[in-house]
């Protein structure tokens, strides 16, 4: 079984590539971040066609989740319960698998700006209301991935210029404990379950030549429960995607399960 995230920054701009890279790697799960666009305005014959449904949390110009699935979703739930949030950043539902029911979690979390600012002081809180729902979560779901664009580089080989870059957004010693207090719940970090290439990023800015120096981020996270962590058998960054004209400044990165 194999699951992927991608934030496509813009799936009007973005649905054939997606559409093609469907076709290319028929994932059994893809979460999708950064549709910037409203439920109805969703694609939703365009991915029937290709073979999935979906479960769409959608929002004017910025934010947007959407999870497809080959096969049916439910229990789908939005955003954190007992959060206030006017911003669609979580979609969470239920796989069926041979081995039993999957619940997934789809976040799109907080850029944050810069630290001090309002932005950053949200996306603490954020971070904080994620957790404590996740906790339940991961005791009424024990086979649970969480995955998505984090906004966080969580150590320092997760970044092109870690010095430079110190305590600067998606960098600072704050977001970098939220992530760890994630992996205490739980959790484990698919990508580094394995020997990977050095410099290994899934986001490049569109500026500066970014993408051709690979100054990048890895932002994108597939983060398993304890439960899945003996079936994960690979995860990989899908870097040759980012070359797909025009591309979205993320890469998918993809989980593959085995059961």
């Amino acid at each position: 079984m194999q699951l992927a995230t991608w934030n496509v920054n813009s799936l009007a701009v973005r649905l054939p590539q997606v559409l093609d890279w469907l076709a290319r790697n028929p994932v059994d799960v893809l979460c999708l971040q950064e549709l910037k666009l409203t439920a109805d305005k969703f694609p939703a014959e365009a991915f029937r066609e290709a073979g999935y449904e979906a479960a769409v949390f959608g929002q004017r110009t910025y934010n947007g989740v959407a999870t497809l699935s080959r096969t049916p979703l439910r229990d789908v739930v939005q955003n954190i319960p007992g959060f206030a949030d006017d911003q669609a950043r979580v979609l969470t539902a239920t796989v069926d698998t041979a081995a039993g029911p999957l619940r997934v979690v789809n976040a799109y979390v907080v850029n944050g700006q810069e630290p001090g600012s309002e932005k950053f002081a949200y996306k603490m809180r954020w971070l904080e209301a994620l957790r404590d729902w996740l906790r339940g979560e991961l005791a009424a779901h024990p086979r649970l991935v969480l995955m998505g664009d984090f906004n966080i580089a969580p150590e320092d080989r997760d970044s092109y210029d870690p010095e430079g870059l110190r305590e600067t957004i998606h960098h600072t010693t704050q977001e970098r404990e939220h992530f760890r207090a994630l992996l205490q719940l739980g959790l484990v970090d698919a990508f580094r379950l394995f020997e990977q290439p050095e410099k290994s990023y899934s986001w490049w800015d569109y500026r500066m030549l970014a993408f051709p120096k690979n100054r990048g981020l890895r932002i994108d996270h597939i983060l398993v429960s304890e439960a899945l962590r003996p079936a994960v058998r690979a995860c990989t960054i899908d870097r040759a995607q980012r070359k797909v004209r025009p591309p979205s400044d993320h890469a998918p990165v993809l989980v593959t399960l085995s059961f």
